[in-house]
């Protein structure tokens, strides 16, 4: 006998709130970081890695949905 799992709820697997939250973190991190002054520019730089990548992340989203809502058979499924 095979037991299945149910399916996720769909707030459980949409990816666009933890990739906002992490984005707006790096925006407060990197805040902070200019606010602080000489003390800790050497942390900006990783700040802004942050922000790219989750800029990145978003957006490589958003191009993956509009694939997937137009039917493209290399899109990830689910994401619409």
């Amino acid at each position: 006998m095979t037991h299945t799992a149910p399916p996720l709820p769909a707030r459980l697997t949409d990816p666009r709130p933890v990739v906002a939250i992490g984005t707006i973190a790096w925006l407060v991190a990197t805040i902070v970081m200019l606010a602080a002054g000489d003390r800790w520019a050497s942390a900006v730089p990783i700040c802004y890695a942050g922000l790219a990548v989750g800029a990145a992340g978003f957006a490589l989203f958003l191009v993956q949905r509009a694939a997937a809502r137009r039917g493209s058979r290399t899109a990830q499924r689910g994401l619409s």
